[in-house]
């Protein structure tokens, strides 16, 4: 039996069940053997036989004899077969979608919720896949566990999203899932760049495999597709010179250099209140008032208005939607909070999910120059992952803020104490102090002049010690601080976990949100 029989077999009403992962294998589903990072589901390939599989799809023979019970099709990349057996379990719905994808280290979220603003204020419905959400146009959304998830997950939702309506689809590409293959058995009308910066070299090792997964995405696009690229990444050319599709360019007017870009944007103004803009695109203009801040926000929207432009949008439904009142969850959220009368004005807090030294650098650059006061940072790195970006956004942190409080983001299995320590070796003036010794220091002279003690996190003194760097491991504690801390007219900024509501320490999630937390403490203090 060849692949193509097999897709044959499958149908979404009673045909063969599709499986990748052996242990959930039936009497008479199919069973594709597809290699992971930790587990290659050849090695499985006989529990999911004695399970029930009747048909095998893997790029090797079962040396086993006990495959033999079922058929057995040799395909080139199993990953592949899997996604479009998945698709046409489901009834193939994707190709009822126009579907349009994004990847880079940094933007994607923002890009993607942004083509769901233009296309549903120009009246039609998307769904969307990505690191918040799993939206299939249902009312509601899902956690989404992972940025791109398997694809069979990505089958049913696209089947889901046709149901409820929808028209276009929306995903976020991850450099794993497109290393992975997980998109397998997609075409992309459209598929957008950002950017590609240090991240995820524990996984991929170097920057040029990096680079490589994400180019996998523009190989397959077809000539008939577009490939919406970055001028000002010098990462987009090596994806044009390895694509099919027809390219457009996008670049902020001022950054595109000596190169010229289809899609560019001018800068008129920026403040808290967000950002405008004027987009041109074949000749034609049109003004943005966008509620998102940040140059880097500006290039996101420009993605955003390529993938539009490539789906068939005119400039004028993509400016409308581009400038509509919206929330990105975690980016660059505002923190809604009462009046602190007894604190001597306003402060801002924002959380924002940069996680990588050059978003938060960008997300530093943004708000310094909108910063009446003090630019007050609490960040920390992730455990079990690449280690190589932990100096590099303690240099960019001290570069750009005024007071920096480092703690614990999701250590996992490593020990939160060790993961500060290789950041702040970043830090090139002034040591950074741990908090509890500037407690115990300003305890200390209270009592010399018989003052009661105080007791954390009522450390307000701090600043009067000279200290702009402090170690608080306790990411609550870190967050408590630098309310403690913050004056009016000050900005502080909680990045690294944004829309996250949790903490992984260990092997085990626990319920943590640093928006609730921040709540909290502007309540108290209020």
């Amino acid at each position: 039996m060849t692949l193509d029989e097999l897709l044959n077999l499958v149908s979404p009403d009673n045909g063969p069940h599709i499986r990748i992962d052996s242990r959930l294998v039936r009497q008479g589903d199919i069973f594709v053997a597809v290699e992971g990072t930790v587990c290659d589901g050849h090695d499985f390939i006989d529990q999911a036989v004695a399970n029930g599989a009747k048909y095998v799809v893997c790029q090797s023979a079962p040396e086993s004899r006990h495959s033999e019970a079922a058929q057995v099709i040799i395909v080139k990349d199993s990953a592949e077969a899997a996604g479009l057996l998945s698709m046409a379990a489901a009834g193939n719905p994707a190709v009822q979608l126009t579907n349009l994808a994004v990847t880079g280290t940094n933007g994607k979220t923002t890009v993607a919720f942004l083509v769901r603003s233009i296309i549903q204020n120009a009246g039609h419905k998307c769904g969307l896949i990505g690191t918040v959400t799993y939206d299939t146009c249902a009312g509601h959304g899902h956690d989404a566990p992972l940025t791109t998830p398997d694809c069979l997950t990505i089958a049913e939702m696209a089947a889901e999203m046709v149901k409820n309506g929808a028209e276009y689809m929306a995903i976020e590409a991850s450099s794993h899932a497109l290393s992975q293959n997980r998109l397998a058995g997609l075409n992309f009308q459209a598929a957008a760049f950002t950017n590609l910066t240090g991240d995820h070299l524990d996984y991929h090792k170097t920057e040029e495999d990096y680079l490589a997964a994400k180019t996998r995405l523009f190989k397959a696009l077809s000539p008939d597709a577009t490939a919406v690229l970055n001028r000002q990444s010098p990462h987009a050319e090596v994806i044009a010179g390895q694509t099919r599709a027809g390219i457009l360019w996008y670049a902020i007017d001022d950054q595109a250099g000596r190169h010229k870009a289809d899609v560019t944007a001018h800068i008129e103004s920026m403040d808290t209140g967000g950002t405008t803009f004027t987009i041109e695109h074949a000749g034609q203009k049109q003004r943005v008032k966008s509620p998102l801040l940040g140059r880097h926000n500006v290039s996101n929207s420009l993605a955003a208005a390529g993938l539009c432009l490539a789906a068939g949008f005119d400039l004028e439904t993509v400016a409308r939607g581009l400038s509509a009142p919206q929330t990105i969850p975690g980016r660059l959220e505002k923190v809604d909070r009462p009046a602190l009368g007894g604190k001597g004005g306003e402060f801002t807090v924002l959380i924002d999910y940069a996680h990588t030294d050059d978003a938060l650098k960008n997300v530093l650059s943004t708000l310094k120059p909108l910063c009446r006061g003090r630019l007050i940072l609490v960040f920390g790195c992730g455990g079990d992952r690449d280690r190589t970006k932990r100096p590099r956004m303690a240099r960019v942190a001290e570069q750009l803020a005024d007071l920096v409080i480092v703690t614990s983001d999701n250590p996992r299995t490593e020990k939160p104490q060790d993961i500060i320590n290789e950041i702040i070796v970043g830090f090139e003036s002034g040591a950074a102090i741990p908090a509890a010794a500037l407690r115990e220091t300003r305890d200390e002279g209270r009592e010399t002049r018989h003052e009661p003690r105080s007791s954390p996190p009522c450390v307000a003194g701090f600043a009067e010690q000279g200290a702009t760097k402090i170690i608080e491991p306790d990411r609550r504690k870190a967050i408590e601080l630098a309310m403690e801390l913050a004056a009016s007219d000050d900005i502080v900024l909680i990045a690294g976990k944004g829309h996250e509501t949790y903490q992984i320490v260990g092997k085990r999630k626990f319920d943590f949100s640093d928006k609730k937390v921040a709540q909290e403490c502007l309540g108290n203090s209020g």
